[in-house]
C-alpha cells in the first residue's frame, strides 16, 4: 500500500513524464530531427522504469512483508518475480 508521501511523489514524476511525452509529440509535429526524438523517447522510458522501482519497493516494503509474515512466501516471491520480470521486458 502506497503511504501519502509515495503517491504524491510518484503524482508529481507522472506529471512530469507527461509534460515530457507532450513535448515528444510538439517534437513530432514540428518535424525535429529524428535522433532528438528517439534521444526524448530514451527519457520517458528511463523516467517511467524508476516510477515501476518506486512502486516496487513500496509493494516489498508493505505487501510482500505483510504475505511473508502471514506464511503465504511463496506466493509473495512467485507474484514478486512476476512483476519484476514485467518490469525488465
Amino acid at each position: 500500500m502506497l503511504t501519502d508521501m509515495e503517491v504524491e511523489k510518484l503524482s508529481r514524476r507522472l506529471r512530469r513524464i507527461k509534460g515530457q511525452v507532450e513535448g515528444i509529440e510538439k517534437m513530432i509535429d514540428d518535424h525535429r530531427y529524428c535522433v532528438e526524438v528517439l534521444q526524448q523517447i530514451g527519457a520517458v522510458r528511463a523516467a517511467l522504469y524508476q516510477v515501476g522501482l518506486l512502486m516496487l519497493e513500496s509493494h516489498s516494503r508493505s505487501c510482500v512483508v505483510d504475505a511473508i509474515k502471514k506464511g503465504k512466501e511463496d506466493d509473495a516471491i512467485t507474484e514478486l518475480m512476476g512483476v519484476y520480470k514485467s518490469l525488465h521486458k
